[in-house]
C-alpha cells in the first residue's frame, strides 16, 4: 500500500459518498459527513490532492469535487474482502429460499439464482453453469410417453438433467426400456457427455434386438453432444437494472449495454475466464465488452460435484456497493453449490 491510514480513511469516505450520490466529492463534504479524525477541510483538500497525484482520484471538471479512479476501487474492494458486512438473517433466508426447489434442469436453477442476486443487489447478474461436455454420466433413463416415443433423460455428476424426445419400437414395452436404461447406465456411467455417443456406436452389435431404440438413442445423444460442445448454460437477471443509474441515462449507452448482454457467447467467454476459483474484479475497459466502459464486474466461482466450475458475475456502475455485492456473492455461490449437490443426490 502506498498511502497511509489517514489518506485511506479519506479515500474510503470519498468512495462511500460517491457510491451513494454519483456526485463528485469535495473536501467540505468529507469533513462534515464522515469521521476522518477531526481534520480540517483544508487538510482534507491537501490529502485529496496527494491522492489525485497517486492516481486514486480523478477530477472530472474544474470544480473541487473528485471521483474515485479504477485504482481506488480496486484498493477499496481488496480492503473489503475480509471485512465485508454479513447479510442479515432475512436477506440470507430470502436468497436461500430462491434455490430450495429442486429443479430438473440446470437452466432453471441458474435463472432462479440470477434473478435472486439481481434482486438482492439491484444490479445486473450473469450466472454461467459448468461446461456440459466435461460432465460425467450418472444415469440414463428412457421413459415411454407414447407407443413410438420416449423421453430420454440424462443425469450427470453436475446435477444437469438433459432431456430430449426419441423414437422407439412400436412394441417396446416399459419393462424393455427400463432394462435398456439400466444396462446403458452400467456400461456408460462415468463417461463424459462428449464420450457417450461414440461408445454407443461401439455397443450397437451387442444390442441388435433393440436396434431401432439404439439408433434413436445415438441420434439423440448426438444432438445433446453437439449442443454440449464447449458451451455453458447461461442466465441473465436484472438486465434492465442498469437503466436506473445516471451513468446510463444516455439512450445510446443503455442500448450498447443491453446489446452486449444479448451476446451470450461473449459473456460465456468472459465468465469462463473468471472461473479459476478466485474472485475477480474488472473495471471499465478491463471487461473487454462494448457498452460496459463505465461498469464494474465482480465474478465469483462456485462448484458442481466439487470439480466442475461455474461462475456468478454482478455487473453495475463502477460506483457499485461493493461490500454488499461481495456479501451476496459469497452467500449465493455457497447456496448454489449446495443446491447442485442436493440435485445430484436425488
Amino acid at each position: 500500500m502506498d498511502i497511509d491510514e489517514r489518506k485511506l480513511r479519506i479515500l474510503h469516505a470519498i468512495i462511500d459518498d460517491y457510491i451513494m450520490t454519483a456526485i463528485p466529492v469535495g473536501s467540505r463534504t468529507v469533513s462534515k459527513k464522515y469521521n476522518v479524525g477531526g481534520l480540517s477541510s483544508a487538510t482534507i483538500r491537501n490529502e485529496m490532492s496527494d491522492l489525485e497525484a497517486l492516481g486514486y482520484l480523478d477530477q472530472p471538471h474544474t470544480s473541487a469535487g473528485r471521483v474515485p479512479s479504477a485504482k481506488a476501487y480496486r484498493l477499496y474492494v481488496e480492503s473489503l474482502l475480509d471485512s465485508a458486512p454479513k447479510l442479515t438473517p432475512g436477506e440470507s433466508a430470502k436468497l436461500r429460499g430462491q434455490l430450495t426447489a429442486r429443479e430438473r434442469q440446470l437452466r432453471d436453477l441458474l435463472e432462479r439464482a440470477a434473478r435472486a442476486v439481481a434482486e438482492a443487489t439491484g444490479y445486473t447478474t450473469v450466472v454461467a453453469g459448468p461446461a456440459a461436455r466435461e460432465q460425467r454420466l450418472r444415469s440414463i433413463q428412457i421413459v415411454p410417453v407414447s407407443e413410438r416415443a420416449a423421453l430420454l433423460v440424462i443425469v450427470t455428476d453436475a446435477a444437469v438433467f438433459k432431456d430430449t424426445m426419441m423414437r422407439t419400437d412400436e412394441d417396446a414395452s416399459a419393462e424393455q426400456l427400463f432394462y435398456i436404461s439400466r444396462m446403458l447406465t452400467e456400461h456408460l456411467q462415468g463417461l463424459t457427455v462428449g464420450e457417450i455417443g461414440p461408445r454407443l456406436k461401439m455397443m450397437q452389435s451387442n444390442l441388435r434386438e433393440h436396434a431401432r431404440v439404439v439408433r434413436s438413442l445415438i441420434d439423440a445423444m448426438g444432438r445433446i453432444g453437439r449442443e454440449a460442445a464447449d458451451t455453458r448454460e447461461i442466465a441473465v437477471g436484472g438486465g434492465s437494472n442498469i437503466l436506473q443509474f445516471p451513468e446510463y441515462s444516455d439512450a445510446n449507452k443503455a442500448r450498447a449495454f443491453l446489446t452486449t448482454l444479448e451476446a451470450r457467447e461473449h459473456l460465456r467467454a468472459l465468465l469462463a475466464a473468471g472461473q479459476g476459483g478466485t474472485l475477480t474484479l474488472r473495471i471499465g475497459a478491463e471487461t473487454g465488452m462494448p457498452g460496459m466502459e463505465e461498469c464494474a464486474m465482480i465474478t465469483a466461482s462456485y462448484t458442481a460435484a466439487g470439480e466442475h466450475p461455474g461462475a456468478i458475475s454482478v455487473i453495475g456502475p463502477v460506483r457499485m456497493r461493493y461490500g454488499h455485492v461481495l456479501s451476496v456473492l459469497e452467500f449465493m455461490t455457497r447456496c448454489l453449490s449446495e443446491a447442485l449437490l442436493m440435485s445430484v443426490d436425488l
